[in-house]
């Protein structure tokens, strides 16, 4: 018997905005970097990242952008009921998108492999063993 694909569900603290994702992660880790610190008022966003083809959302969201290391825009979606931080990427356009992990349904799903623009992490946010470890981006 094959094992059926991984499902991962989350949404915004109030519940109209959702999504569903299918398979496996491309990418699961910390990003460190500051506009990721200051979107989420923490030390890091904890991050799954999918193929929009794997991604499934429901409900309103609203838009948040900034330029993003690369010079592209980097767009962040939340809920504009509760402000409900949810998802990164523009539906309908990016190839993939990214889930904040904090967002899961089952928080127990995240099992973090790498750490991304470690080079801005505060002394005090605590980066887990065993993790990968980039400066700014994965090559």
């Amino acid at each position: 018997m094959s094992k059926s694909p991984t499902r991962y569900s989350g949404g915004c603290l109030c519940g109209r905005l959702r999504y569903e994702a299918e398979g496996d992660p491309l990418l699961s880790g910390h990003c460190y970097c500051s506009d990721c610190r200051k979107a989420s008022g923490s030390g890091f966003i904890p991050f799954m990242g999918f193929a929009s083809t794997a991604m499934r959302f429901s409900g309103e969201a609203r838009q948040f952008r900034s330029t993003s290391f690369r010079g592209s825009d980097a767009v962040r979606n939340f809920c504009p009921a509760c402000g409900g931080l949810v998802f990164g990427g523009e539906v309908g356009k990016d190839v993939s998108h990214t889930i904040y992990a904090g967002s899961l349904d089952d928080p127990s799903l995240f099992h973090p492999t790498i750490a991304i623009f470690a080079r801005n992490r505060p002394d005090w946010a605590v980066m887990p063993l065993g993790l990968t470890v980039f400066d700014t981006l994965p090559a």
